[in-house]
């Protein structure tokens, strides 16, 4: 049992991507799922599917994305920002831009899980998951 299932989800695909891994799988929940989405459409991981056969919640299966040039990993970076010991909230207003806008933070607002950039345009603040790029 992880105490923290974000820091998990974050930490399976830094590690796979990082031992340029195909595919990583991930058990799922809601919240991941969204992250999932996000990173997506973002264009940092190439494909991925939600499967309920495995566990009460299924699994995540993410095909991590290359560059086609040099081989390396598309995610630099992932890192978990709120922790369960000490949460990291941001208003509208204070919400960071990464890497001067080059990456992305993902926010849990109260209209749901999105970008740091999506928060601002819709003008809500929220808890500060994580920052990729």
């Amino acid at each position: 049992m992880t105490t923290d299932p974000i820091a998990d989800y974050l930490t399976r695909v830094r590690n796979a991507s990082k031992a340029n891994h195909r595919v990583v799988e991930i058990p799922a929940s809601n919240l991941k799922k969204e992250i999932t989405k996000i990173l997506f459409d973002q264009g940092y991981v190439l494909s991925y599917k939600f499967e309920d056969d495995k566990g009460p919640q299924g699994t995540i299966k993410i095909a991590l994305k290359y560059d086609k040039a040099t081989k390396e990993p598309v995610i630099r970076k992932i890192q978990r920002i709120s922790k369960p010991g000490l949460r990291k909230y941001a208003s509208s207003s204070e919400l960071p831009r990464i890497l001067n806008g080059l990456g992305i933070a993902i926010i849990s607002t109260s209209h749901g899980v999105m970008t740091g950039k999506q928060a601002k345009a819709e003008n809500v603040g929220g808890e500060v998951l994580c920052y990729v790029y």
